[in-house]
This record gives structure tokens, sequence and C-alpha cells, in this order.
């Protein structure tokens, strides 16, 4: 699908033009394919509403932009001022789907952009003009375009280079079920504890979770990289028999978590806050509490018809990342490069 901000894809009969509705509203009527969405003097063209997005689940398009709305408020903090990766499914969740860096043309005038210079692995090749989602108009028109989940930088526009969180993807190999990506997100806080480090955690949407760590802006993103790798490194040798890093899959051992540290390289990735993951449930990734883990998960409790009542019950339970209280890793930084270098390096940065 391409940008929507001229028009729709294909011609609307007269007899059933675009409905008009300020974004205030807060509603995507069910019996409209396509609406005209207007705040102050911008607007945004959603098309093709009723296009089932999971058909099994009798979700549509429509109910994804409605998830997105309802959840609007608590998500956008965490995506304001972040390059944001495309990953598009034009036929829906279960089809194909693509990567975009560039913000596509046509696109709305009023869409802001971030500059950042490209890198290959011959240098850097030029500048890509990413799309910023700063507001709820920002966010409907990135969905429109058949992003199920979100996928922003861990750094801010304004430095690209200087992330501000440290995280880690915790993924079972075949053989492990989710129980033992518990025992091993468990493990991973206790080993962060010991440095001081405060463990926020949320569920993948998929088969794993996720554990990030707010950090003071300073170090470079190979750095937060070269830091993350040490860790991980440390938490396989401690427990062989529950955690791998190996980076090829071919090379992982089964029944094992994988502690995927390369996903802190620069330009990489990872399923935003209250994204929707395009899987068979309509899954969405949810911060949950510790507590939560402790006691035991069901990634399917956490859906697109479910997580919106909770965020009205729970609040943002990753409010404090957005928050002052952040860790130091520089003083780290320096001790785990001189540590992966006498270690031969191991794997470079992706």
């Amino acid at each position: 699908m391409a940008a929507m901000c001229a028009g729709p894809t294909r011609p609307i009969p007269a007899r059933r033009a675009p409905a008009v509705l300020p974004l205030r509203a807060q509603a995507i009527p069910r019996d409209r394919d396509s609406l005209v969405v207007q705040f102050g003097a911008r607007e945004t063209t959603l098309t093709r509403l009723r296009k089932p997005f999971w058909p099994d689940l009798g979700l549509t398009k429509g109910d994804l932009l409605r998830y997105y709305l309802a959840v609007a408020p608590v998500l956008l903090p965490h995506l304001r001022d972040r390059p944001m990766v495309m990953k598009r499914y034009p036929d829906g969740a279960g089809g194909s789907f693509f990567f975009m860096k560039r913000a596509p043309q046509p696109r709305p005038p009023w869409l802001a952009t971030c500059r950042v210079e490209s890198r290959g692995r011959g240098g850097r090749n030029g500048p890509i003009e990413f799309p910023l989602i700063q507001d709820t108009l920002a966010l409907l028109w990135v969905v429109n375009l058949g992003c199920v989940d979100l996928n922003p930088w861990y750094a801010r526009c304004d430095d690209t280079d200087r992330p501000d969180v440290l995280h880690f993807d915790l993924d079972p190999t075949p053989g492990a079920g989710f129980a033992r990506v518990v025992e091993a997100a468990l493990a991973v806080r206790a080993t962060l504890a010991e440095l001081g480090m405060p463990v926020h955690v949320k569920t993948s949407g998929s088969r794993g979770l996720h554990l990030y760590v707010p950090i003071v802006r300073g170090p470079t993103q190979r750095e937060v990289w070269a830091l993350a790798k040490a860790l991980a490194l440390e938490l396989a040798r401690r427990r062989p028999a529950l955690m791998t890093v190996g980076y090829r899959v071919a090379r992982r051992p089964a029944d094992r978590v994988v502690v995927d540290y390369n996903q802190n390289a620069w330009g990489q990735t990872l399923a935003s806050v209250y994204s929707v993951r395009p899987t068979a449930r309509a899954t969405v990734s949810t911060p949950v509490t510790w507590t939560e883990v402790e006691r035991g998960l069901e990634m399917e409790a956490f859906r697109i018809d479910t997580v919106p009542a909770r965020i009205r019950k729970r609040g943002d339970l990753w409010k404090p990342l957005l928050g002052s209280r952040r860790y130091d890793i520089a003083p780290l930084v320096g001790a785990a490069e001189r540590w992966l270098r006498g270690r031969g390096g191991g794997p470079a940065e992706p």
C-alpha cells in the first residue's frame, strides 16, 4: 500500500465519498471502507478499512487502526523522536511483508522525518529520511501503510548513534518452552541486578520476552552493543544448560534460550511496546510486572482485544523508561571492550 496523504489508491464512487472524522472523535466507523481523519488543518486518509487482516479472527485493517487509536496515549511517548523502520504487510498479518526505511512519496507535508546517514558494509551510503511518529495522526498514517508492528530505533533523532536503552531479546530454540524463557529472564534480571541495573520486561508478542535497561545517553551504539555482548556471554557461561548466545541458527543447541544481544547493533530494531504482532491470535508486545513473570504468563492473554482494557486498568507499566532514572553504563564500556578483545572479539557487529 502506498502512502495515502494524496487520496485513496483507487477511485471511490461519488455516492460513497470518504467520511471526514475529526481526530478528537476517537472512533473509526465499521461501515466505511475509507475515511479522512482531520486534526486541525492536517489530515490523512485511511483506506481499505474492511480488508481482512486476520481472517480467522474476523479482524480487519480497521480493527488494527482502532486498536492503535485506543492505545496512542501510552504508545506515542515511546515512539516520539525515534526513526521508524516500516514493516509493511500489504496483504494482512498472514501475508508476506517487506521492510521500508525511507518515508514514501507522496507523503503528508506535515509528516516529520529524521535524516540518517545509512551505513553499508562499504561505508556510508547516503541519507535516508525515516518517518517520525510524533502524534496520533502520524501513527494512523503509518499503520494505514500496512504496518502491523512498529519498529522504532533505540536512539532519538537528535543523536542517532547514542541510544538510551540497552536490551536483550530472549527467544527459545526448538525444544525450549516458554517456561524456559521465563527462567532465563529471571536469571538475566538477577545478574543485571548485581550491577545495579533496573530491568523492565515485556512480552515479545511472539515466543519470547524483551528485557530493557534505560541508560544514560553517551556511549555510542557500538559501545552499547559491545557491553550487551559481554553481558550475554557471561550469562551463557554461568547458565550453559539454559542460555546460549549462538549467532548462527544452525549452531544453536536445542532446549536453550537465545540471549540475543545483536539487536543492540546500529540500525537494528525490535517491535515496540504495545505493538501488535502478526501472529495467529493478534498478540501484542505488552509490558508486564516481574511478579506476573514469576507467577507465569500466557502470551496469548495479551491480544489486540484485551490490551486496551489492561491499559485502562494498569496504566503504562513502562512509563519509568521515559523518566530520568537511567543507568550510566559508561564506566563499564571500556572494561567490556577489553574483555571482548581478550576473548578474540567473537563475531563482528552485524
